[in-house]
């Protein structure tokens, strides 16, 4: 007697998948950066899956989504972190600013107005 019978219930295949244009793709990350945004009302107004816009946020940071907007509105996240002094160097620091792709770090004295310039630059 044979055991394998066939299925009653038809099964439906997966459908397409959609390809959404890079341009698509970080415009909801961008939106998904900003603060206080929601990732799941974003991704459900533009009608993908949350679990989605977080892989495309991965892959933005990881500068796997092409050329990224290097503009930044609103406040930068700073952090700020002491280190004892050491009195056989000299004084010198370190700034480490990430504005989106974009990631500038300072280290030693700078020149105020080169680093004006610079930022200026980088955060257009």
């Amino acid at each position: 007697m044979d055991t394998n019978l066939p299925s009653l219930v038809p099964t439906a295949g997966r459908g397409k998948y959609r390809h959404h244009p890079l341009d698509f793709k970080r415009a909801l990350v961008e939106l998904s950066l900003q603060p206080g945004a929601s990732v799941a009302r974003i991704a459900r107004e533009h009608g993908v899956n949350a679990n989605q816009v977080f892989s495309w946020r991965r892959l933005y940071q990881q500068g796997q989504l092409g050329q990224a907007s290097a503009r930044v509105d609103g406040l930068v996240p700073v952090t700020v972190r002491m280190e004892p002094p050491n009195e056989a160097t000299t004084p010198s620091g370190s700034i480490v600013i990430e504005a989106g792709a974009v990631r500038v770090q300072v280290e030693g004295r700078v020149d105020v107005a080169v680093l004006t310039a610079v930022l200026e630059r980088v955060l257009k």
